[in-house]
């Protein structure tokens, strides 16, 4: 069975700024109920009493949202204190929270740093590029607030990464992105390609991130990552060390570059279940924790073939010579209007990348395994 891994929205798609870009906002709009409010604490024990019946070794246990910091402080200390009491097989329990770091403070960072939580913190590169989506309730520009946190939370200890989105602004200013990271000292990254709403035609908005411009974005950011790399002082890119765990014969860690969905548990503020972050729609709920059992939401995640229908690769694809490394990428990306049917709408990016970069990943590859 693989590992357990679930992912909690308590404030539902609530959130107190208002990203143009926001995926989940999409989302809801889309569905019968946009949103179902902030979980109650009789939920939440359900959730993990049912997580403890169906865990074995280890699970994970995170938090998104929306902004899942609006449920409160409180809400995250009664669920360490429902950890506790029902984990009494001595599961190994690790902690997440991805957050817009708004309204953190010290309170926050010292429950983080006390209770070992991963913080993934959202920047999105330079002040000009954050504040031109990243907006909160008022309408007011949120960079400057966003790199107080990141403060406090190194200060305090806290483990924590960058996740910057990947739009139509900030992958021109990668350089200055990349340059500003290394100042502020983020180590830790991760970039995510902004997606375009759902069942509409890509490249149409502000945001949109293009083919084009997304394989120039890798190509750049590669060659940056590599000078660092070649003086030994590196940041962890997820996407180039998964590349080239894969090219020395590692399962990567990341769905996306496995190119076919993980088995992720997603639940919403009621208790619903869904299969993927990118698809916590009507149509894909797996069951509800308050009245099923994981063993019930396994069984109807096989019979709706969610996993199973990710592999639909082209032909095409299939018999790309990147297959092997890109494998297709993200389900979402190859289910855009205006492609065929399981073709990726960052093929071209991927193919530019390949092109440019993937003669020097291969040598960094042979370099770590001879080391090794």
């Amino acid at each position: 069975m693989p590992q357990l891994h679930v992912m909690i929205k308590p404030a539902s798609g609530l959130c107190n700024m208002r990203c143009k870009y926001c995926f989940y906002a999409d989302e809801m709009a889309k569905r019968s109920q946009p949103s179902y409010g902030i979980m109650s604490v009789e939920t939440l024990e359900h959730v993990i009493q049912e997580i403890f019946r169906f865990a074995e070794k280890e699970c994970t246990i995170a938090f998104q949202g929306g902004e899942p910091t609006l449920a409160g402080l409180d809400f995250y200390r009664q669920c360490i204190r429902l950890v506790k009491k029902y984990n009494t097989e001595n599961v190994v329990v690790s902690y997440a929270l991805q957050t817009n770091g708004y309204a953190l403070d010290a309170q926050w960072y010292a429950f983080f740093a006390e209770n070992h939580f991963l913080i993934g913190l959202s920047v999105d590169g330079i002040k000009a590029v954050h504040d031109a989506y990243r907006k909160d309730t008022c309408g007011k520009d949120t960079y400057f607030r966003v790199l107080e946190t990141a403060r406090g939370l190194g200060q305090a200890g806290v483990d924590f990464n960058i996740l910057t989105v990947v739009n139509g602004k900030t992958a021109p200013k990668i350089r200055r992105i990349y340059e500003k990271y290394k100042k502020l000292g983020f180590s830790w990254q991760q970039y995510i390609a902004c997606l375009d709403p759902v069942q509409e035609l890509p490249g149409q908005q502000e945001y949109s991130l293009t083919p084009q411009v997304y394989g120039k974005f890798l190509i750049e950011l590669f060659e940056l990552w590599d000078l660092d790399l070649r003086e030994g002082k590196h940041p962890y890119i997820r996407q180039f060390e998964n590349y080239i765990g894969i090219l020395m014969g590692h399962q990567p860690e990341s769905c996306e570059q496995r190119g076919v969905c993980s088995y992720q548990n997603i639940v919403e503020a009621d208790g619903s279940v869904y299969p993927c972050d990118f698809y916590v729609m009507d149509g894909y709920c797996l069951g509800n924790l308050r009245t099923d059992s994981f063993r019930v939401i396994e069984q109807r995640r096989k019979e709706s073939r969610f996993v199973g229908d990710s592999m639909n690769h082209t032909e095409k694809c299939r018999t790309c010579p990147y297959f092997a490394l890109c494998r297709g990428g993200c389900r979402r990306h190859r289910e855009q209007p205006g492609t065929a049917p399981g073709e990726n709408y960052f093929c071209e990016s991927y193919k530019m990348f390949f092109d440019s970069c993937l003669p020097r990943m291969r040598q960094i590859a042979a370099c770590l395994q001879k080391y090794r």
